[in-house]
């Protein structure tokens, strides 16, 4: 038996139908480039089935409370934001520090465009965010659904540990094998 005059295709979306939702997403301790990978997998649409690479299927997301991003290690302390005037010697840089008090919402803008693509499309999916200071935004009438994701960095308390997870204090003041190197 033959399976002539049926067929079975992928369904390839038009960019015409795409029925784009709203997420929100509260940055309060939460790492900046975690963060801003799932913001930009949820831009570029690559959590929907239907995601094809040259049609922007994303949702828009709504990123509140932006002032409370962390950075792990002493990047907070080390990071630079360099931009261009357009003028001869217009080169001006300014801390993660800095900036963070001035303008919050560049930060997290910058680190969620940095990882869309850099064509036409990457600046379509970049119009679908919105950050924002404080937990306020103006899109309640989108009716956004909050997002919560896994930040398995996430800036835990000093000398916590979770149930089963190993502690290596044990070790601290051993004299290694002679056979072992570092």
């Amino acid at each position: 038996m033959s399976n002539i005059g049926t067929t079975h295709g992928t369904t390839i979306p038009s960019g015409k139908d795409v029925q784009r939702k709203w997420f929100v997403i509260d940055a309060s301790g939460k790492t900046l480039g975690r963060l801003s990978t799932v913001a930009a997998s949820i831009l570029a649409g690559k959590l929907n089935p239907l995601y094809t690479p040259y049609i922007d299927m994303g949702d828009h997301v709504i990123v509140i409370n932006c002032e409370k991003i962390v950075l792990t290690g002493m990047k907070g302390d080390q990071k630079l934001y360099r931009r261009y005037t357009g003028f001869p010697g217009g080169l001006r840089e300014e801390s993660f520090i800095k900036l963070l008090a001035r303008r919050p919402e560049a930060i997290v803008e910058q680190a969620i465009k940095g990882m869309l693509p850099k064509s036409k499309m990457g600046r379509q999916m970049a119009t679908k965010l919105k950050v924002y200071k404080g937990d306020k935004h103006p899109h309640i009438a989108q009716q956004p659904q909050p997002l919560e994701f896994h930040a398995s960095n996430s800036p835990k308390a000093p000398g916590s540990v979770k149930p089963g997870q190993p502690t290596h204090h044990h070790l601290e003041g051993q004299v290694k094998p002679a056979g072992l190197s570092a």
